[in-house]
This record gives C-alpha cells, sequence and structure tokens, in this order.
C-alpha cells in the first residue's frame, strides 16, 4: 500500500492538492461518516474501502499535518467496525461482483483479475465463481454472447459488415479475456437465435 514516505505517492497528493480544491479534515470521525457514506452509494471490498479511507488520510496530512487528522489505526478500527455490522463482506461482495460482470459480458479471467485488485482473496473468488456455475455451467460461454449482444458484434451487426468487422470483434473479445476458439465460435453463429441455440446446447450436456 502506498504511503507518505513513498516518493510517488507524496507527489501525487502534491499534485491532487495544489491543482484541486483544499481536502476535507480526516479525523476518525471524519473518517467513519465517509466509510458509510461511501457504502450507501457503492458495493465494496475491505481492502478497496481501506484504500478509499486511506486516500483521504493522506490527502488530508498532507494538507493539514497529523495532528489534526486521524491515524492508519482508525481506518483498521472502522473496516472492523463495518465488518461487525455486515457492512462489508468480501465474499458476498465477489459474489455480488462476479455475477454483475458476468451479466455485463466479462469473461472469468476478467473477473478473477478485477476482484484481485479489490483485494478479495482468490478462494473467495473462486468459491463465487463456482456457486455461479453449478447453475451456468459454460459461464464464459454466456459471458461472450451477452458481450455480443450488448457491443452488437459478430451475429448482431448488419449481414454485409459481418466480414470486414470480424477482426475488430475478435479484438474486443480478446480484450476482454475470452480465448479465441471462443471468440470465433459466438461470432461465427448465424443470428441471435443461434447464439439462444448455443447456450441450450452448452446446458444439455
Amino acid at each position: 500500500m502506498a504511503n507518505m514516505a513513498d516518493p510517488e505517492h507524496q507527489r501525487e497528493l502534491e499534485r491532487e492538492t495544489d491543482s484541486g480544491p483544499k481536502p476535507r479534515s480526516a479525523t476518525a470521525k471524519a473518517l467513519r461518516h465517509a466509510a458509510h457514506s461511501y457504502l450507501q452509494r457503492y458495493a465494496s471490498s475491505k481492502e478497496n474501502l481501506r484504500r478509499v479511507l486511506r486516500q483521504r488520510l493522506d490527502r488530508a496530512i498532507y494538507a493539514y499535518g497529523p495532528a489534526q487528522n486521524g491515524t492508519p489505526e482508525d481506518i483498521e478500527d472502522i473496516l472492523r467496525e463495518c465488518e461487525t455490522l455486515g457492512l462489508i463482506n468480501d465474499a458476498e461482495y465477489a459474489a455480488l461482483m462476479a455475477k454483475s460482470w458476468l451479466i455485463r459480458g466479462e469473461s472469468v479471467r476478467a473477473i478473477q483479475a478485477r476482484l484481485a485488485r479489490k483485494g478479495v482473496s482468490s478462494n473467495m473468488v473462486d468459491e463465487a465463481l463456482a456457486a455461479i456455475k453449478q447453475s451456468h455451467p459454460d459461464v464464459d460461454l454466456q459471458a461472450a454472447i451477452a458481450l455480443v449482444r450488448r457491443r452488437r458484434l459478430g451475429p448482431m451487426r448488419l449481414a454485409e459488415k459481418r466480414e470486414a468487422s470480424l477482426q475488430k470483434d475478435l479484438g474486443v473479445l480478446a480484450r476482454a479475456g475470452f480465448t479465441y476458439p471462443l471468440a470465433r465460435k459466438v461470432l461465427d453463429a448465424k443470428d441471435d437465435a443461434a447464439l439462444y441455440d448455443l447456450i441450450e446446447e452448452s446446458q444439455s450436456r
């Protein structure tokens, strides 16, 4: 985690403070209020909330000095309180976000990477994906189809534009973390009805 002793982090704080409005103080009370306010608006992992609070604390310390602000220990106390109250739960967060991202068309590999960046343990990520696979065995196929539909790729394009757009569409799926064989499978589907058939076939196996 970045801290005040990190030169790059120090330069970032200087840029933010010099270019933007002066930050508010970050007493323990203010940090607790900030945590609750953030969780009212966003789902969050424990580590993500820690980073949000630490960023606010670091900016306030840079602007006002440590005497007028809280401490990293205050943040840890707040995180424990939030866990006790059930406001943060990494297992539930992983399950919620994995489902949401799959519906939007993100691959299993991309979801694993995103949750790892949020500080969720690999075990919790695996458990969340395993629970989804119980009812949707071929989650990558369904996610790829969801992405194709959302972005209007392959079989969702006008017939005369499909061939010219193939490489571009393959690139979209590759960047989303899907393998080439799977990308070709969904992009080669004749039409939207054929995409439904792919899902039905995967569920019947």
